[in-house]
């Protein structure tokens, strides 16, 4: 497996350069866009799509109204591509940084998760679900999408688990409203998916 520095900017960025980005489906996944149908009218909330990749999820939000969404990730690559799909995306909602070091002044009220835990070293996922509290306000969601499967022992992302485990890591910060398997995953992930969505103490 990989160390936590070996899983850099210039590991991601080679990644996106040589095309071996398994994870990106090429648009926002079933899960994600239901749950955004379902929170109403847009309004000012901010929202954090940290890992974010290409951030389809970001470009669905944008194109829905909201105002407030920022995307982080360590490669620049991937925040180039979402800024030539959406150029009214705002330039300064483009974070190039370390999701480890976001500031959390002022907090968010919804954080995304999709296919950036599991590209963590799991050795940083307690780290993940303590910065994630830190970066809410109290009340605010944590909302997405974790593999409930085993991928090996494999040397490179993703890394999976299972949910007994990912519950022990979030139980000390966050409510539990939902955490089960997702219902509408796409067909290559059906059954391999824990949708959740967990409120900040």
């Amino acid at each position: 497996m990989k160390t936590n520095s070996q899983l850099d900017a210039q590991y991601w960025q080679d990644r996106y350069a040589t095309g071996h980005t398994g994870w990106d489906v090429g648009a926002i996944t079933p899960p994600l866009r239901d749950y955004f149908a379902q929170l109403g009218p847009p309004d000012d909330r901010r929202i954090l799509v940290p890992g974010a990749g290409r951030a389809y999820e970001a470009e669905y939000l944008h194109a829905q109204g909201y105002e407030n969404i920022f995307v982080a990730d360590l490669a620049p690559a991937p925040l180039q591509a979402l800024q030539r799909r959406v150029p009214g995306f705002p330039p300064a909602h483009l974070l190039l940084q370390d999701f480890f070091q976001l500031s959390a002044t002022p907090p968010y009220d919804l954080i995304v998760e999709q296919t950036f835990f599991c590209a963590l070293n799991p050795t940083l996922r307690p780290a993940y679900a303590r910065k994630c509290a830190e970066l809410l306000r109290p009340g605010g969601t944590l909302m997405g999408l974790l593999f409930d499967t085993d991928f090996g022992l494999g040397a490179e992302p993703p890394f999976g688990g299972t949910r007994e485990e990912y519950r022990a890591y979030f139980a000390p910060y966050f409510d539990f409203r939902h955490f089960d398997t997702a219902y509408n995953s796409i067909a290559p992930r059906q059954g391999r998916e824990l949708f959740i969505c967990l409120e900040k103490k």
